[in-house]
């Protein structure tokens, strides 16, 4: 089977997290509307795709129930650029795997963790 795969996260104000979004750099592709306030948005980040849908929560919860993980070319210039956007879980740090990597909470409390490999690769 060849499939994409498209997370979808569901947030309590589908146009205030796409301008969100927006902000640290990613492309708004489509807003859908129902007449009176948009219920979903196509987000795109590279070849990579993020689906915003209404009816979620924002939380202050430790943790989501859903975590993003985003490939980057220059984990320390991104963060250097987007780091004072959101809270930082964690800046950026080497990892026990191999990756360089940084955590970032969106406006609802989703992690966004940007990594990239290390030349040491454990």
């Amino acid at each position: 089977m060849r499939a994409s795969l498209t997370p979808m996260i569901h947030v309590p104000d589908v146009r205030a997290a796409a301008d969100w979004y927006a902000a640290i750099g990613f492309d708004v592709l489509d807003i859908g509307e129902d007449g009176v306030e948009p219920v979903f948005a196509l987000l795109g980040c590279g070849d990579g795709r993020l689906m915003l849908n209404a009816g979620g929560r924002a939380s202050d919860a430790p943790r989501r129930e859903a975590d993003l993980y985003l490939h980057a070319t220059d984990v320390d210039a991104l963060f250097a650029q987007i780091g004072d956007r959101a809270v930082v879980v964690e800046p950026p740090h080497d990892t026990f795997y191999g990756m360089r990597e940084f955590i970032i909470r969106d406006l609802n409390g989703f992690w966004l963790t940007f990594g990239q490999p290390t030349t040491e690769t454990p």
